[in-house]
């Protein structure tokens, strides 16, 4: 199964809980009057897109309603995938293409980092890149472990050190050791922490700002976020922007959740690109964000009468 078919089918949650809201719309008829617009910004607020997503949908939707004569609200819906897709921020620069980086995952615990890490290491490697991770997340000892299986079954190297160790200097280690092998990628684990913890934000930030100062290849923050959080991923991706200037997403187990829209929600707001999604358990349930493929996974195709 390919990946855009794994996509759908993990979106499928999310997808029929917008179909089925657009049912209700379009079962009142093709009219495309106030009543329809509002309703419209009360469905994809619901669909977790949010309240500044749902708002620009409509109003740019409603501008070319009327410039463009659209007769009825099968045309207006036409638009909507297009538009949705447009929304999301571009990725000038992805740290997974092959490029040298250096890559520090963030966020709070349960989001996949650290399995997140290992599949895209598994990848890189076979891709042909020298990898390194780094295990910074020194507070689990099951954090480190598991890192260690990715690492075994990736072929690649982790650097670690034992747990309580200082996070700042696992990271000087793994910038060194990629120096010493000449690694094209870096990608370093570490610890969840919650948002909303000001003195664990702070650490975390000293963390960014050591790797930033030491590493030579170009680096990446990228927050990964589960996506069945809904509006709470949004809350904690604004809390880790304004602490850490992240460059990038990651958003994980959109498989499990009806919140599919956050993603677009957390991409507009705060103006980050998605660099990959995860749908699944499986290594190649992780892949490349293309935001059209998204947008057509989450509208589904347009079979409302």
């Amino acid at each position: 199964m390919g990946f855009f078919s794994g996509l759908s089918e993990g979106l499928a949650k999310s997808r029929n809980r917008l179909k089925e809201q657009m049912n209700i719309l379009f079962d009142r008829g093709p009219q495309v009057d106030d009543d329809f617009w509002d309703e419209l910004e009360e469905i994809l607020i619901l669909a977790d897109l949010g309240s500044h997503v749902a708002e620009e949908v409509v109003f740019t939707l409603r501008d070319e309603a009327v410039r463009k004569a659209l007769p009825d609200a099968q045309a207006v819906l036409a638009l909507l995938e297009d538009k949705l897709a447009s929304l999301f921020t571009d990725a000038v620069d992805d740290p997974f293409d092959g490029r040298d980086a250096c890559v520090l995952f963030v966020g709070i615990n349960g989001t996949g980092k650290t399995t997140t890490v290992g599949k895209l290491a598994k990848q890189a490697h076979d891709a042909g890149q020298t990898v390194v991770l780094g295990s910074a997340d020194t507070f689990r000892a099951a954090a480190i472990e598991q890192l260690e299986v990715w690492a075994e079954r990736a072929q690649v190297e982790v650097v670690q050190r034992e747990r309580g160790a200082d996070p700042a200097s696992v990271c000087f280690a793994t910038l060194e050791r990629a120096e010493e092998v000449g690694a094209h990628l870096v990608l370093i684990d570490t610890a969840g922490r919650l948002h909303t913890s000001s003195d664990l934000m702070r650490e975390l930030g000293k963390v960014v700002s050591v790797v930033r100062k030491r590493s030579p290849l170009p680096v990446f923050v990228v927050l990964v976020i589960d996506a069945t959080t809904g509006q709470n991923g949004l809350l904690q991706a604004r809390a880790f922007n304004d602490a850490l200037d992240l460059d990038g997403l990651i958003m994980t187990k959109l498989d499990g959740t009806a919140k599919g829209g956050i993603a677009l929600a957390v991409s507009f707001e705060l103006g980050l690109p998605i660099y990959r999604i995860g749908v699944g358990e499986g290594l190649d349930d992780l892949g490349a964000f293309d935001a059209h493929e998204f947008a057509h996974a989450l509208i589904g195709d347009r079979d409302v009468q």
